[in-house]
């Protein structure tokens, strides 16, 4: 009999994974088609890559960090590579749909997979979200640029181009400086433009009926293909990756005649937090390499396929984003990057109108791709948890025709909408990033754990460099701590004065010092077991970006995982198929 305990930290054995392909593969009910090659697999990774990040976010990003940014995405691209080979040697280790959930169920147990398994809802699903408000912004960009004689052929009403959170955020904001005797009008978030909207917004049974409906028509559409097949996913997102690929490559020829060097002093003019104030927005840029992984039982040589595939679309990705930044920040001044659509706008600086014209075109086919690898991603994770039990079989049901997690797909289709309407870009790209990097972080971990596993050594077709950690790490460590007097002041206690507590101050050091007492204890057991270093920089690095985003986006996770944590214990433990102990 197993203890409570014990349920919690059952696990699947590699061996038995690979015996569950086997019967899928054999079995008479559907299964998914075998059709994806490492061509296919390159394009899904940069389709997910190469999108909502290099033509929206990389402006905020540089805005707040100056051509530093080239910095972060180097830094951020360098945390991507630790996280990326431990994700490739698991890949080839588990050939099955599932990611991070299913290696953590490897490696960790039951409940750490389960809780993998949520918080990708949050990179997939929640994060889908925040590429339809980017696909939106172009569209409606484009929409403005179809005109004859002066007037706009396409006219659609403000109330379908907003979201209702930050419209109604509008009226406290402008009610609460009224009553404060402040002019609204002096805002600096300028929210009359939003309480316009909401006073002009229809409202049904006394409700404010406001919505982003090109993102809400942007999500059907590729639900949509998703759910119809792989093999028609495929076959347009190969074909909007030459075309945005292209584009990219058009944009950095053409930019580069008009960059001015003087543009890139100072390199970093609100120093190093400035830089790190991008951390969700730049990562955000890079999360869809691991979404290759989701696509396992589709591809028709994973083992040998996936590893060359991640480690080939990271590799490719952070050079055109390094060369982008650069051509970006080199253009214009980075103060002036603040933009939704920066790639549009500097060559509105310069009068190139033709080139605007094909920016604003390829964002929304670039985007468009990016959320198809993403759609695609989301149901294979449920797939796999419901033929774990921990979700209901529903979940895990196959098209007869269609051969795609049908089910799956609808609802994914579901919760992407739900924040288009709710919610704000800002608020969704924050949280998406924070469970992006947990699920980087427990993977790498996980590697560590799997380090001298017999049926790893036996299975892995690709596995992580080793290189001896047991000196560098604490050496690293020693060096960090030299560091913290000249780092931020959220990076330690040194700055604290307790006789005049700040509890806003104080939170903001939480996460770091959640971090450096992370980084000793990972120092000294890397000393003594004598751990790879490449896995234990991937735990590392990654914590240290989670750090980053701030002790709000850190509660917001708590609750979520809280959440999280209730569906479990209230579906999840008792359905496992672990749940008996002759299959554990």
């Amino acid at each position: 009999m197993q203890t409570f305990w014990q349920k919690l930290c059952r696990r699947k054995s590699i061996q038995q994974i690979h015996d569950e392909i086997i019967q899928q593969d054999s079995d008479a009910t559907p299964s998914l088609h075998r059709n994806l090659g490492l061509l296919d697999l390159v394009c899904f990774g940069v389709a997910a890559i190469i999108g909502a990040g290099i033509f929206s976010t990389i402006g905020k990003a540089a805005f707040e960090g100056g051509p530093a940014v080239t910095a972060l995405f180097l830094l951020t691209a360098f945390a991507c590579l630790f996280s990326a080979l431990c994700y490739a040697e698991f890949a080839s280790t588990v050939p099955i749909s599932g990611s991070a959930y299913t290696y953590s169920y490897v490696a960790f147990g039951e409940l750490i997979a389960w809780l993998i398994g949520w918080n990708l809802l949050m990179e997939y699903a929640i994060g889908n979200s925040t590429v339809a408000f980017s696909w939106s912004e172009y569209f409606v960009n484009v929409l403005h640029g179809l005109q004859i004689n002066g007037k706009q052929l396409i006219v659609i009403p403000e109330w379908l181009l907003n979201d209702y959170y930050t419209c109604s955020a509008a009226v406290r904001e402008v009610q609460k400086a009224t009553a404060d005797g402040v002019d609204p009008s002096t805002l600096a978030s300028n929210p009359l433009q939003f309480v316009r909207v909401w006073e002009t917004a229809p409202s049904p049974f006394g409700f404010k009926l406001i919505f982003d409906l090109p993102a809400l028509a942007i999500n059907v559409f590729v639900t949509c293909l998703v759910y119809i097949g792989i093999k028609e996913s495929k076959t347009a997102s190969n074909l909007m990756v030459l075309l945005k690929v292209s584009v990219v490559i058009l944009v950095i020829l053409v930019g580069a005649f008009y960059v001015k060097s003087e543009n890139w002093s100072p390199f970093a003019p609100n120093g190093i937090s400035g830089v790190l104030k991008g951390i969700s927005g730049v990562f955000f840029a890079y999360i869809g390499f691991d979404a290759i992984s989701t696509t396992a039982e589709e591809c028709k040589n994973p083992q040998r396929d996936l590893p060359r595939a991640t480690i080939y679309t990271l590799i490719l990705c952070t050079i055109l984003y390094i060369i982008i930044a650069f051509v970006l920040t080199g253009m214009v001044s980075y103060k002036e990057l603040g933009v939704a659509d920066p790639l549009a706008y500097v060559f509105e600086q310069y009068h190139l109108n033709w080139m605007v014209g094909i920016v604003s075109i390829s964002a929304i086919v670039a985007i468009t791709s990016v959320f198809l690898v993403f759609q695609l991603g989301q149901p294979r994770i449920w797939m796999s948890m419901a033929r774990d039990g921990l979700l209901p079989k529903k979940f895990a049901s196959i098209h007869p025709r269609f051969k795609t997690p049908g089910f799956s797909t609808i609802v994914t289709g579901i919760l992407v909408a739900l924040p288009t309407i709710f919610l704000n870009q800002a608020v969704v790209t924050d949280l998406c990033s924070m469970g992006t990097l947990f699920a980087f972080m427990l993977v790498s971990a996980g590697v560590i754990v799997l380090e001298k596993d017999a049926a790893r050594l036996e299975h892995a077709s690709f596995r992580v460099p080793r290189i001896d950690g047991k000196f560098f790490v604490p050496l690293l460590f020693a060096a960090y701590v030299g560091c913290l007097w000249v780092l931020p002041e959220n990076h330690g206690l040194q700055s604290t004065d307790f006789r005049s507590f700040d509890l806003a101050k104080f939170e903001a050091k939480i996460p770091y010092l959640a971090f450096l007492i992370v980084f000793a204890v990972m120092s000294y057991l890397t000393a003594v077991k004598n751990w790879s270093l490449i896995p234990v920089l991937g735990v590392l690095i990654n914590l240290y970006l989670i750090a980053g985003l701030g002790p709000h986006n850190w509660k917001l996770f708590i609750a979520w995982c809280a959440v999280g944590f209730l569906v479990y214990f209230g579906y999840g433990f008792w359905h496992s198929k672990l749940n008996d102990p002759k299959a554990s």
